[in-house]
């Protein structure tokens, strides 16, 4: 039509914006400094309150990279040293002054979770549990244990508790609300956490 806009691409590719699922970009950007490693809340195995957008440095030279490669939108995660490692934000690849300008309004929080080499290794090295991957089950299954009394405290209850951020995202997760993303090295570790998510209740 008349005034439209035409773009010759002859000997070019057109394809849909790629959706990355599982990016660290701003929590662990470039250059890669100490000053800027803020992907892993590494001081116990489970720390589901914190956010990776708390951590997102919105000006991470990686994020015009992945643009130039066709990367719109990523899901920005905690890293794998925790059991569970906090929730994860999905982001719009655009310029923004800060992380919460690149939030994709709707899209559901995640709880980035780990287990085998990764949590055994970081804990196990400063003799604190878990160090085997039968710790991470255990760990992973008091942890749902805690939550599922929290889930049902919460609901029984007549007026407002005390807030508890742990318990809160874990409780999203047994809600339904907040989906699991899971990091694991071998199949077997998979279907330990299916077992896992089968006995409380959670996808």
């Amino acid at each position: 039509t008349a005034g439209a806009t035409v773009i010759d691409g002859r000997g070019k590719w057109v394809t849909p914006g790629i959706i990355d699922i599982h990016s660290h970009l701003g929590n662990y950007p470039s250059p890669g400094v100490p000053a800027h490693s803020d992907g892993n809340e590494a001081t116990s195995p489970a720390r589901p309150e914190v956010w990776s957008i708390h951590s997102v440095w919105p000006q991470d030279p990686g994020f015009s990279r992945a643009l130039a490669g066709g990367v719109t939108v990523l899901h920005v995660l905690p890293g794998s040293a925790n059991l569970f490692g906090g929730r994860g934000s999905t982001l719009k690849n655009v310029y923004g002054r800060t992380a919460q300008d690149m939030l994709m309004p709707g899209a559901p929080w995640s709880l980035k979770m780990a287990c085998g080499e990764n949590p055994k290794r970081v804990y196990g090295s400063r003799n604190q549990m878990p160090g085997t991957r039968m710790g991470n089950v255990a760990y992973m299954r008091q942890t749902w244990a805690n939550a599922r009394d929290y889930q049902a405290r919460m609901k029984a209850s007549k007026g407002p508790m005390k807030r508890d951020l742990q318990m809160e995202t874990l409780a999203g997760v047994l809600d339904g609300k907040i989906l699991v993303q899971n990091h694991c090295y071998r199949a077997d570790e998979m279907a330990n956490i299916i077992q896992l998510s089968h006995e409380f209740g959670y996808k």
